[in-house]
């Protein structure tokens, strides 16, 4: 997970999308523990409080379950369940963006799918340790 936060929203919902993402990633799989309350306080430097509510907002969803005295794990059908509700919000919340984005710029889908634009778009960008200009501003020979 990163190790970073940032202020668009409080850091609990931050810690469960992490957790979603790695659930759809399939870095985490049905019946794997999450890490401890404790660890993830201590290694994000975060209250165990927070971490705790965004775990509960998980079992609220139906993602994970709490085993008392053992931990919180991810339930059966987890991932399909994410599947399932990120298809959604991305067609209903990102999709109409994105589609209209395409029509403004006259794509068509044979562009979108051929990926070419792609390969030409990379190998215009200078490697790392290329550049188009030469540091003294001669050319090189």
């Amino acid at each position: 997970m990163d190790r970073e936060w940032n202020d668009s929203q409080p850091i609990y919902r931050q810690l469960r999308d992490r957790v979603v993402a790695m659930i759809l990633d399939g870095v985490l799989k049905e019946g794997d523990p999450l890490p401890s309350v404790r660890n993830v306080a201590a290694e994000y430097r975060v209250n165990p409080l927070t971490v705790l509510k965004g775990y509960q907002e998980l079992v609220d969803e139906g993602l994970v379950e709490s085993r008392r005295g053992l931990g919180m794990f991810i339930n059966a059908g987890a991932r399909k369940l994410l599947l399932e509700g990120e298809r959604q919000k991305f067609l209903n919340e990102e999709w109409p963006r994105i589609s209209a984005t395409i029509q403004r710029l006259g794509l068509k889908a044979e562009e979108l799918l051929d990926g070419s634009h792609l390969k030409q778009a990379n190998s215009a960008k200078p490697r790392p340790n290329e550049s188009k200009i030469p540091e003294s501003g001669k050319e090189e020979r």
